[in-house]
């Protein structure tokens, strides 16, 4: 498979990853509202979070190795195959301590604070969200903390287009699998198991594939050097740091807010936050390409082709999520009511919140993809921590007095935080090494967040006149499109009309 077909395939399933992801999340709030309570519901979510922060060692020691394989020329099988073995063992050393602390929370007494149910009455719900956790525990020891590294792998050689497609399959199985049992009655309990019985059935064929790769990369074993993995693990707990950060920064700390607001908030929060989630998966098709390309022209010193780079992911802000996110507010409502069955209160002004929080990091990605990839390690720590320790205080200071609204309004502050150092930690490296930062463009993409927080603010204080100011900011939001088009390098004008293209051919190809 060439280059070209190798970057569509991948993009096209990761577009159809989101698509399902969309669907499913759109299906399974009214259905498992509909079927529990709003007590386990909370403590599902809750369960999900509390999974993603205990795997994030893992996770970084992950991306870290999974870097590393690049680093290999494609004669050097040995060495790759000596640094997957031993990475592997680790894996599973970290997947081990990860069962291990899920033990000690459960039978210390702190899973009650973690899952926000302390009642007497909720003995029995945590004694079953317990039990779930260890099987969630178990199942990523044997898909998560071993299969994440055989996968990235077989990056080096070509094969993450067909990983994803896997994945897509995965994700359809982990989301239908739970949601039929469900339906069928299934309480907490017996959902959490019938899901970590399906991650590790569907891996099994995963498994086999990979398998047969690694024989025809001629990838084999080799006995895992301890000391050489543990090495590679303390240098990847600067990544596992960063995404423990970016974690309670992206995902407003939810184990932080149930205590505070109490089921019914969390479930509100992450409801109406399913729309920022959504558009922050999509705009990562658009970005994560954007790393190695960006990387080849900084390295050129291509200033031209530099913008073109960054104008990829800013002319999707200025055209598409900047006059999406008002025409949203004007009908999600009535479309909310209905998809969670009326159980959740719609917050117009917590939704528009979480809105400019999505359009605020999508300004800021080609600043975070300088820094990532030209390894400014220091910044992005100092920048993260700073984003978590707003958003954390943010919610122990603002929740008690503003509801959830006070979580909305200090993950906003901390986006807008570590935009701002982004920029100009970027700024500072395209100075010393003779390139500029890109004001104009920077700045009318900017303004669209501007234009779309004021018709947003103006909605929810004249909900009346809905309809007027939707008129009146679409045409100052493409008012301003318009003047960043003509700002662009002719370059970055083709480029844009040919992802334009690209997402038509995309869309015929989903059709068909």
């Amino acid at each position: 498979m060439s280059s070209a077909k190798r970057v569509i395939s991948g993009s096209l399933a990761s577009w159809v990853k989101i698509g399902i992801t969309m669907l499913s999340q759109m299906a399974l709030v009214p259905l498992y509202l509909s079927n529990w309570s709003i007590k386990v519901y909370a403590v599902w979510l809750a369960i999900q979070a509390l999974v993603g922060v205990l795997a994030t060692l893992d996770i970084g020691h992950q991306q870290f190795v999974g870097f590393e394989f690049f680093s290999f020329s494609s004669d050097d099988k040995e060495g790759l195959s000596k640094l997957l073995c031993s990475a592997t063992l680790v894996g599973i050393i970290l997947g081990v301590v990860q069962i291990i602390l899920i033990v000690i929370l459960w039978f210390s007494g702190a899973l009650p604070n973690l899952l926000g149910s302390k009642n007497l009455a909720d003995n029995l719900l945590i004694h079953d969200a317990g039990i779930v956790l260890l099987l969630q525990g178990i199942s990523w020891l044997i898909c998560g903390s071993v299969g994440g590294l055989l996968v990235r792998a077989l990056a080096p050689f070509g094969y993450a287009p067909r990983m994803a497609w896997w994945g897509v399959f995965s994700s359809i199985a982990a989301s239908a699998a739970p949601a039929f049992a469900v339906v069928l009655g299934a309480n907490l309990l017996l959902t959490g198991f019938v899901a970590a019985c399906t991650t590790i059935a569907t891996n099994i064929p995963l498994y086999i594939d990979m398998f047969k790769l690694f024989q025809k990369e001629k990838i084999g074993y080799y006995p895992p050097s301890l000391k050489e993995g543990l090495k590679n693990f303390v240098k990847s707990l600067a990544i596992s740091a960063r995404g423990l950060l970016e974690n309670a920064r992206q995902q407003g700390s939810r184990l932080i807010l149930n205590p505070l607001a109490g089921p019914t908030g969390l479930v509100a929060y992450t409801t109406m936050r399913t729309g920022a989630n959504i558009a922050l998966q999509g705009l990562g098709t658009i970005t994560n390409p954007l790393l190695p390309e960006l990387m080849r022209f900084l390295h050129k010193r291509d200033q031209e082709r530099s913008e073109t780079a960054f104008a990829t992911v800013w002319i999707v802000v200025v055209a598409l999520l900047a006059p999406g996110v008002v025409v949203l507010q004007v009908i999600i409502e009535p479309i909310f009511v209905i998809w969670t069955r009326g159980k959740i209160h719609f917050d117009p002004l917590l939704f528009g919140i979480f809105s400019q929080s999505v359009l605020v990091f999508a300004v800021a990605q080609p600043a975070m993809a300088i820094m990532e990839g030209k390894n400014l390690l220091k910044p992005q720590l100092t920048l993260s921590a700073l984003s978590a320790i707003i958003v954390v205080g943010g919610i122990y200071i603002l929740v008690p007095i503003l509801g959830i609204r006070g979580a909305g309004i200090a993950l906003l502050v901390a986006e807008i935080t570590a935009t701002i150092g982004y920029r100009n930690v970027a700024k500072r490296w395209l100075k010393e090494n003779g390139l500029k930062w890109p004001q104009l463009s920077s700045s009318t993409a900017v303004n669209s967040i501007w234009l779309s927080a004021i018709a947003i603010t103006l909605m929810v204080v004249f909900p009346k006149f809905k309809v007027i100011i939707l008129c009146i900011s679409i045409i100052a939001l493409y008012w301003n499109c318009w003047r960043y088009w003509n700002i662009l390098p002719t370059v970055a004008q083709e480029r844009a009309r040919q992802m334009f293209y690209g997402v038509l051919k995309a869309v015929k190809i989903i059709k068909n």
